[in-house]
Parts: structure tokens; sequence; C-alpha cells
């Protein structure tokens, strides 16, 4: 595998390992890696702190199962929005605390939606307030039956 350039430096074979080392455990410790790299710990720290300032490593989280924090129902929502407007609802869109993500398609549909609901009220009430929304012509509301796979790690 060859590098893949970030900024001016390039990822390497032991950066993707670091990489899917602290995918794999983000709590793991620099020391830890280190050991099961078989690097030095200095050579973990620093190749972790280049990969935060080059913005490949964006930041820490927790990753929490949604219908354990009583979010049951998610929903895949296509939606139509008025020519030129497209940014301007889209982030009005993404400041609501339901939206997981916003992503610009292809199709027929120009954004696409996955949002999480409490109840099939929740989503309800969120599917008309979008409604309102101005410049939203259109939308088109899937729930997720059963999520067979769902990850946020990158194949490295």
């Amino acid at each position: 595998m060859t590098g893949v350039t970030i900024m001016t430096e390039e990822i390497d074979k032991l950066d993707l390992s670091i990489l899917k080392s602290m995918q794999k455990n983000a709590r793991k410790s620099f020391r830890d890696i280190a050991r099961e790299l078989g690097v030095s710990l200095n050579t973990v720290s620093s190749r972790v702190k280049r990969l935060e300032e080059s913005g490949v490593i964006k930041g820490y989280s927790a990753l929490i199962d949604p219908s354990r924090a009583g979010f049951d129902m998610t929903a895949i929502i296509g939606i139509q929005i008025s020519k030129g407007k497209l940014m301007e609802v889209q982030k009005k869109i993404a400041s609501d605390n339901h939206i997981s993500a916003v992503y610009d398609v292809t199709g027929e549909w120009d954004s696409i939606i996955i949002a999480r609901f409490t109840s099939r009220n929740d989503l309800n009430s969120f599917i008309k307030k979008i409604l309102t929304t101005e410049y939203i012509e259109r939308t088109l509301t899937q729930v997720v039956l059963n999520t067979v796979k769902e990850t946020y790690q990158l194949p490295i």
C-alpha cells in the first residue's frame, strides 16, 4: 500500500497501524499501542500528535448504542431543496440534535439525512417541523427496521 498524502506529509503503514489500534480501542494507552506495534512510546506519541494536527484524527468520543440510550428509531430522510439554497438548508437541518449525518447526494434527492428518534411521535414532530422549513420542497422518509451493520471505523 502506498502512503496517503495528508497536507504535506504522508500516512504510512505505521500511521495506519496506530489508527487501526486506536479505532479498536481509543482508550488504549500510547504505551500499550507502542508495545503492540513494536515501536517506542515517543514514536506513537509524536505520530498521534501529527495526525491530530493535520486533521486526520478529528477528536475522541464514546460510541453510544442509540437504542440503549432511548433512541430506538432511525430514519433515512431524502430532501428536495429549492435551487441555490442547498447549503443554507443543510446547515439549518444539521443543527438539530436528532441528526446524525447530512449528505449531499446525486439523484432525485438533493440531500439525505440520517436521524434518530425516541418514538414514532418524535419522528412525526420532526418531519412536520422540517416540512415547514423554508426552501424544503419535499421529503421521503424511510424508517430503519433492523440494523445489520453500522460502523464508524475506516477499513484500515
